[in-house]
């Protein structure tokens, strides 16, 4: 109506809880794959792991010594050594051919199987060392330096649970047991792609208006640091129809599409718009602070799964911000993790700040002291500031509700060195 004036409705923003479990939902891990042991490493367990034999599978020796009859050598001493015979000597991978009598002791070494008629081992420095009489100086009691059959594990026993992610420590029990493969969540392959006709290549000649990429270096780097593989591809320039040429040529290689830029509230937004003619992709603004503008959906690439796709902001210290809030936790749960999130630990703040209201914000920090636990924000605390960042040993999660933080108070803290 004439006179009328109308004011553009702005929805409220999305919180950062509700958005990442709306991502979540949509995806889970990855299907099982059977890998060798050494590219097993750094997956996550599928299924429960059986132990096929005891470990150690025969009582062996835990030292360079003698096999001996605990009770010929209880009177030993180093003024009154006892001496007895020695009747064989077995290296580890050997068997003995003669069982220990009274009166008489094995030479052996670690790891090798316990003889016959032995109860115990003297280690070698307790002796002198004897090939065809032995001196044992120190007694011993029944069982010493022997390592048990089924003492470390039990045949049958359920070794390692589904879920569990494999470091050196677990590959090294699969291999003992026997397993030269494991069935696994296979880290998840990653294409990282920044957009902007503003981006050259690193080493690329700067005209006035033109930056390096450094999101998409940024990015990679991160990925790989939250456990999965990356695929980084040259800059796009903002051209809607290159973006989309560009995300279908990546569908065979990638279980999860990474991208910033181009989904602002700007004029030139093409990854929006060449998104939106292959899958169902929401757009939004949330919470938070850095990082506001978010987009997430699932590309039709003819799997009964599709592709997920997460759109990040362009400026760096927000794209950063919102791998750590979303990218990192959507990597996790496709890899099949359990801890999803980097550990929250709580910290005093060194100083005052302020944050803004309404928003979560995630400001980059660094610790002041350990005991107490201190932070302080660093570096300036702009979207884009990116010597700020590399300075950041944390971010400092400040709630929606709080727009002062003082000097002493509890803070909430992502600590990013771990």
């Amino acid at each position: 109506m004439p006179g009328q004036r109308r004011t553009e409705i702005t929805p409220p923003l999305l919180g950062v809880d509700t958005y990442l479990a709306n991502v979540l939902d949509q995806v889970g891990p990855l299907p099982p794959i059977g890998l060798s042991l050494l590219d097993a490493s750094g997956c996550v367990l599928a299924a429960d792991i059986h132990a096929a034999h005891p470990l150690p599978s025969f009582d062996n020796s835990s030292m360079d010594g003698y096999a001996v009859i605990a009770a010929d050598v209880a009177a030993a001493t180093r003024q009154q050594p006892v001496r007895l015979r020695v009747v064989d000597d077995v290296p580890a991978g050997f068997v003995a051919t003669e069982s220990v009598q009274p009166g008489t002791a094995v030479r052996i070494m670690t790891g090798a199987p316990v003889p016959e008629g032995a109860d115990a081992v003297v280690q070698v420095e307790r002796t002198d060392g004897g090939e065809r009489v032995v001196a044992i100086r120190e007694p011993v009691p029944p069982g010493a330096n022997i390592r048990r059959l089924g003492e470390d594990v039990l045949s049958g026993e359920v070794v390692l649970r589904a879920g569990t992610l494999l470091t050196e420590r677990q590959i090294a029990l699969l291999a003992a047991l026997g397993h030269d493969s494991v069935q696994v969540h296979p880290r998840p392959r990653v294409v990282v792609l920044s957009t902007g006709s503003e981006l050259v290549e690193p080493g690329g000649e700067l005209r006035k208006g033109l930056i390096h990429d450094s999101n998409s270096f940024l990015l990679v780097a991160a990925t790989l640091a939250a456990g999965a593989i990356a695929y980084r591809l040259p800059p796009l320039v903002d051209d809607e129809e290159l973006v989309l040429t560009t995300l279908q040529d990546q569908l065979h290689r990638a279980d999860l599409v990474l991208t910033t830029g181009g989904v602002s509230m700007g004029a030139y937004d093409p990854v929006k718009a060449a998104l939106k003619t292959l899958g169902t992709f929401t757009f939004t603004k949330v919470a938070m602070n850095p990082g506001m503008p978010q987009g997430f959906g699932v590309l039709q690439d003819g799997s009964p799964r599709g592709l997920p796709v997460l759109t990040l902001p362009g400026n760096p210290v927000s794209a950063f911000v919102s791998f750590e809030a979303f990218g990192r936790p959507l990597i996790r749960t496709l890899q099949g993790r359990a801890q999803i999130h980097r550990p929250a630990v709580r910290a005093l703040a060194a100083c005052d700040f302020r944050s803004p209201a309404g928003k979560r914000q995630f400001a980059r920090g660094r610790f002041t002291s350990t005991s107490p636990l201190a932070v302080e924000p660093v570096g300036g605390q702009g979207s884009h500031v990116l010597g700020g960042l590399a300075l950041a040993e944390c971010l400092i999660v400040v709630p929606e509700d709080v727009t002062e933080v003082s000097a002493g108070s509890p803070v909430t803290v992502w600590d990013l060195r771990t």
